[in-house]
């Protein structure tokens, strides 16, 4: 059985439920090799959130993994040098892998091995990054895209996640024949389950009313202020805005909130950070979600996934990596100009008809379903027994 050994900084949940899966369909043998350290499952301070998170579903069952030493003074996935691994190359040559997966080349390690191993074994990357943050030119263009082609002329093969990614990619100087389409995912199945906790009720929700939700992190990159402001712009007494999250701009948010009528203030909920067990239940008492993200960073976005596999419309900024793939305007929901609150509002006025946000609900479900994990998998496996896959 041909041996893949993958490299990435921490577990996260939008990662193992793919390894695992690896793992159980028996085609290739894999093995995960850490490279924060095992540290990383001590320190859990989120500094987006703004305070310790521990996810509550299981982030290491079901695959073979390894945590390798890391020497760095100031470890982290923030910096280059927050990830340095004297050890790495060494512990993948012993286990004597067959190809090479990269998850991320912005960490010394990680760097490092892309450049050693390029040659002696398959080197596949994955990464998302866009080029819609792009804001260099001149000069400074010209040093950045000359770096970054001598990043990827060490990989064989990209795994690309949407078409903005692939972009990116193709920009950079990957040719399209080592461009294969594995789906950004999340656990599809997660988010079909019925309902456990009933949030409408809880909080007195109608069924009539129209719930605008955002849930994530408040940060500047994902915006929340610009859904506020249209918000309370549509100013529609049969709807609600629900904001899930924590994170530094939270007491900004809520002293703009404060300062609105009295009737406008009560149809806005303020939720704290919910876990992963609760979270599909969370979609679920909106109507609508929303990404107002104006990054930079944004590079895809992936609770506009899970609101399309809990079967609901979506609102996405173009700033989202996402967009151009799941939000099809008038079909799953609408995207809008980052920062632009008119068109914003104008897209909300029309995600007030209850009858045409259900379809867009459907439709979400049905494109989410084929952006899963199984055909993550099944690029993976065809890049390592085959050796390549049909390019999209």
């Amino acid at each position: 059985m041909k041996k893949l050994a993958i490299i990435t900084t921490h577990p996260i949940q939008y990662n193992a439920p793919l390894f695992r899966l690896l793992a159980q369909r028996g085609k290739i043998s894999i093995k995960v090799f850490y490279t924060w350290g095992e540290t990383v499952l001590k320190n859990k301070y989120d500094p987006g959130f703004g305070k310790v998170i521990e996810w509550d579903i299981p982030l290491l069952d079901g695959y073979k993994y390894q945590f390798i030493e890391n020497t760095s003074k100031k470890p982290g996935s923030h910096h280059f040098n927050g990830i340095t691994n004297p050890t790495l190359i060494r512990e993948i040559e012993n286990w004597e892998a067959d190809a090479l997966l990269v998850y991320g080349w912005s960490f010394r390690s990680h760097l490092k091995c892309l450049r050693y191993f390029h040659k002696k074994i398959p080197v596949y990357f994955r990464g998302d990054s866009t080029l819609l943050d792009e804001k260099d030119f001149g000069i400074k263009l010209l040093l950045k895209k000359c770096f970054l082609k001598w990043i990827y002329r060490h990989v064989d093969m990209a795994l690309y996640a949407g078409q903005n990614n692939k972009a990116y990619f193709q920009t950079y100087g990957l040719k399209n024949e080592q461009l294969v389409f594995a789906p950004h995912a999340i656990a599809n199945e997660r988010f079909c389950q019925a309902v456990k906790i009933d949030f409408r009720k809880q909080h007195g929700i109608v069924d009539s009313e129209t719930v605008f939700l955002f849930a994530g992190k408040l940060e500047l990159k994902k915006n929340p202020g610009l859904l506020l402001e249209a918000y309370s712009a549509l100013n529609q007494p049969q709807t609600r805005l629900v904001i899930v999250g924590n994170g530094h701009l939270e007491d900004e948010l809520k002293t703009k909130h404060s300062s609105l009528g009295q009737s406008l203030k009560d149809r806005i909920i303020f939720m704290d950070f919910q876990n992963q067990s609760v979270i599909p239940d969370i979609y679920k008492m909106a109507d609508v979600v929303a990404l107002p993200s104006q990054g930079p960073g944004e590079t895809w976005g992936l609770a506009i996934n899970e609101a399309m596999a809990s079967g609901r419309a979506v609102l996405v900024s173009n700033k989202c990596g996402c967009a151009k793939d799941l939000a099809i305007d008038g079909l799953t929901g609408y995207s809008f100009e980052s920062g632009n609150t008119t068109e914003l509002v104008s897209k909300m006025k029309k995600m007030l008809d209850k009858n045409l946000i259900q379809k867009m609900g459907i439709e979400s479900k049905l494109l989410i379903a084929s952006w899963s994990f199984e055909k993550v998998a099944e690029a993976i496996e065809s890049l390592l027994i085959q050796g390549t896959v049909k390019s999209v």
